[in-house]
């Protein structure tokens, strides 16, 4: 299930990189305790819209995200948090949350992003990043995705994630987060399965590290 997120800003500069604001603001939401040691099994897109101003953004008014998870019990520890304390920082807050239910799939897809899509490995103590133009990432985003499927107790047998490489605006990206540099990919994927493989996938996102705002999925 998904939650559409609407924001009310004061129209304060927020800094260009606002991923920890934001993952911060989500944990505070959840609960710390609920996190600690264990895969991401959400999502959640970028901010849409925001004027750029030196190394800011300015959100004039309003602005709005996505948050996604397989387990609706995570939802609802979300929204009684956003219900406790709407604030997030730099005078956003949120003002509405409209439930979405997960549409129905069919057996291959195609997605864009809301969020650029991370895919790392560890090799002899050195993190390697892979983007949309290797072949061998499309592999490695459909074992991150079958992890997340036998962690949550579902069939990963004949699913496959892979980057729509024909896209003509596919492009890679630096995201730094905390000061960490993360080559992503923005580009679309196609996921082959079955339908509750699918669906799955649109709520827990693709990639590594979904947790803090990478592979959501429009």
């Amino acid at each position: 299930m998904r939650i559409f997120i609407r924001i009310r800003s004061d129209n304060k500069p927020v800094p260009f990189n606002y991923q920890p604001i934001l993952t911060g603001a989500i944990h505070k939401w959840i609960g710390v305790n609920e996190l600690h040691d264990k895969t991401s099994m959400y999502s959640f897109s970028w901010l849409d819209g925001g004027n750029k101003k030196g190394d800011h953004l300015i959100f004039e008014k309003e602005t709005n995200f996505d948050f996604s998870s397989y387990d609706n019990n995570l939802l609802k520890k979300v929204i009684a948090g956003i219900q406790l304390d709407p604030t997030i920082n730099y005078g956003l807050e949120v003002s509405e949350v409209v439930i979405t239910k997960t549409p129905l799939f069919r057996d291959k897809e195609i997605f864009h992003v809301s969020s650029p899509v991370l895919v790392k490995r560890r090799e002899q103590d050195k993190e390697i990043h892979f983007t949309y133009d290797q072949v061998e990432t499309d592999h490695l985003l459909t074992e991150t995705l079958k992890t997340k499927l036998r962690r949550a107790g579902l069939d990963d047998n004949n699913v496959h994630v892979a980057f729509d490489r024909e896209y003509p605006g596919a492009k890679t990206k630096m995201v730094y987060y905390k000061n960490i540099g993360n080559k992503t990919s923005i580009c679309p994927v196609i996921i082959e399965g079955s339908k509750e493989q699918i669906a799955f996938a649109w709520n827990v996102g693709v990639g590594n590290s979904t947790g803090i705002g990478f592979g959501a999925l429009k």
